[in-house]
């Protein structure tokens, strides 16, 4: 176990990461409204890099434009796309942080006044006003991320994340919910089988040193701790995925499930074998003695989403300083726009109930 956060760490392919810290993905609404990048979230993930963060990913980036979840959201569907890509790829690197684009479909959560169409999933779902799925679209869905995959390893990042957590349209298959009769659906096999193909067809279709990881949130989501903790040993150990990255909420927080109520969330993940995956865990990590508690507890790096979005170089605080904390919220607007973000990502970020202190209104 290591429990230094500055010490490097491994993949199974591609180059190490400097250190355990890596960036969450997180929604930032700050693309242009056909899925290129701006020079807005260019300059907000560069500052992530040169903060000290090893691996840098960026927010979830749809594969298909039905799958359009968010205003401003990244797009990787389309040629077009590249240009922009690549030279947030380079930047990336030339800050010193690995790269990572986090691949995503909105699923039921696809917004029709982006889209244009009825919002879609693996079944129909009322809340949403979502219908099902045909085959020839999961089909097409799987091509997308694949392909997604393969337009981020030219344009020169060094790997992908699959969004499986969140009830986005992976955690959707995963869904006890999902019954689907046509092979996508029913058993857990056949539920997991949408995630497991996007896998493999990653794996065919990429380089040997390409990064692979996989997003996974145990709760809340449609599947039973016993399913995700099965789903992620397997995952580990598939020789297939390069890390797993637990959206944990609350990394010690107790289990929503009675029987899982014995111990921290945390400690029924990283009790799982993992050959020679890495194991992430994201959750209210917010100073430097809650690293060192999720390393301490058995993951492998941390990823930071909040803290790093009030303090871009959270890893160069954290080495000057071993008892560095977070900023307590609300933020001011002005901290927000020294730390890079956008006034767009500045307003979004209000919209989250006590995270940007309200203005005073002067007479």
């Amino acid at each position: 176990m290591v429990t230094d956060p500055f010490s490097p760490m491994t993949l199974t392919r591609g180059p190490a990461m400097k250190n355990r810290f890596m960036l969450a993905p997180l929604t930032n609404m700050q693309s242009h409204a056909d899925g290129t990048l701006s020079d807005e979230e260019i300059h907000w993930l560069e500052r992530r890099a040169e903060g000290g963060f090893g691996l840098t990913m960026t927010a979830a980036a749809h594969v298909l434009p039905a799958g359009q979840a968010f205003k401003g959201q990244l797009g990787v569907w389309s040629d077009d796309h590249l240009p922009g890509l690549k030279r947030l790829a380079d930047t990336i690197r030339a800050k010193g942080s690995l790269s990572s684009v986090q691949l995503h479909h909105g699923g039921w959560r696809a917004m029709p006044e982006f889209t244009g169409q009825q919002s879609m999933g693996p079944f129909a779902h009322a809340d949403t006003n979502s219908r099902a799925m045909t085959t020839a679209e999961v089909e097409e869905a799987v091509e997308a991320f694949i392909a997604a995959a393969v337009r981020c390893e030219h344009a020169g990042f060094d790997g992908v994340e699959l969004h499986g957590a969140h009830s986005y349209l992976i955690c959707q298959f995963l869904d006890t919910g999902n019954q689907r009769d046509d092979g996508w659906g029913g058993s857990f096999a056949n539920r997991r089988k949408f995630l497991d193909t996007i896998i493999a067809g990653i794996r065919e279709r990429t380089g040997p040193q390409f990064q692979l990881g996989v997003r996974v949130s145990p709760e809340r989501h449609g599947m039973a701790t016993v399913e995700a903790r099965e789903l992620v040993e397997s995952l580990m150990l598939s020789g297939q995925v390069d890390y797993v990255d637990m959206s944990l909420w609350s990394c010690f927080k107790t289990p929503v499930e009675e029987e899982f109520a014995a111990r921290p969330l945390i400690e029924w993940f990283t009790d799982l074998k993992r050959g020679n995956c890495r194991l992430g865990v994201a959750g209210k990590i917010m100073n430097a003695a809650t690293v060192r508690d999720c390393l301490a507890s058995g993951a492998d790096f941390v990823l930071l989403g909040r803290a790093a979005i009030i303090h871009h170089d959270f890893p160069k605080a954290m080495a000057a300083d071993p008892d560095f904390a977070s900023l307590p919220n609300p933020v001011s607007r002005a901290h927000l726009l020294g730390e890079g973000l956008s006034p767009g990502f500045v307003d979004y970020m209000a919209s989250w109930a006590g995270f940007v202190a309200e203005e005073e209104v002067t007479a």
